[in-house]
């Protein structure tokens, strides 16, 4: 039999460590060929090696998300070699140095809302058409908890991921029509780098790792997976939907 994602394609960004490089390796593992996205070659390399190491492969694609018009030939790229693509992940994302509001720093604020916000956008923009020519393109978009509690000195990562949120949501809902899905997915806690320099007296070895999480992604990536407009909750363990009802 073969794997669930035999000869799809699946790009992931933020895939140099952390929740991004275990939701690439998964992939691989379930037969996707994976684009994966980064700024440190290094980590893409650790990657690759990984995935060849479980009979997969990966085309590593240096790249900080930042850069949008690297974003666009990516998707070119993508059209001329695939015409199509299978998979999205939009997993890069920065936290930030927690600070009172007054006293944040524009170019914090600006560089926070870049990568985790406007980075996505034109992701979308980018891939869109290609997710649309698959057979059954699933887009899963990487939040956060923080959301829902506005905790004090984190406004640049909360209120970006509140944002990221909202255009998910959008995105979900102008493409419900067609066969493309578009779901959100809250990791909660993780044990990464980004939550150790965020949370320093927290003990790692009590979070769950990021391949726990990654094969939690892997479900809402499949063909089998028809929700949309959805936002999986890691620590609950199930869907919810973005709205309560009345």
């Amino acid at each position: 039999m073969p794997p669930p994602l035999a000869d799809r394609i699946a790009l992931v960004t933020g895939a140099s460590r952390g929740i991004g490089y275990a939701a690439a390796l998964t992939l691989a593992r379930a037969g996707a060929h994976v684009v994966a996205v980064a700024r440190t070659v290094g980590g893409l390399e650790e990657l690759d090696d990984a995935v060849r190491g479980a009979r997969g492969s990966a085309t590593l694609t240096p790249l900080d998300v930042r850069d949008y018009a690297g974003l666009y030939r990516l998707g070119t790229a993508l059209a001329e070699r695939y015409g199509r693509l299978d998979v999205l992940i939009g997993n890069a994302a920065i936290a930030g140095v927690p600070s009172p509001l007054g006293h944040i720093e524009p170019k914090a604020w600006d560089e926070t809302m870049a990568v985790n916000v406007t980075a996505n956008w034109h992701l979308i923009r980018a891939m869109d058409p290609l997710l649309k020519r698959a057979e059954a393109g699933r887009a899963v978009f990487v939040t956060s908890g923080i959301v829902a509690s506005a905790r004090a000195y984190w406004a640049p990562y909360s209120v970006s991921k509140a944002a990221l949120d909202v255009l998910a949501r959008t995105y979900a809902a102008e493409t419900s029509s067609t066969p493309v899905r578009v779901n959100l997915f809250n990791p909660g806690a993780t044990r990464t780098r980004m939550r150790a320099l965020a949370m320093p007296g927290e003990d790692p070895m009590t979070l769950p790792t990021p391949d726990d999480v990654a094969a939690k992604i892997l479900d809402l990536c499949l063909p089998s997976f028809t929700e949309t407009g959805k936002l999986y909750d890691f620590r609950a363990g199930k869907l919810l939907d973005f709205v309560p009802p009345a």
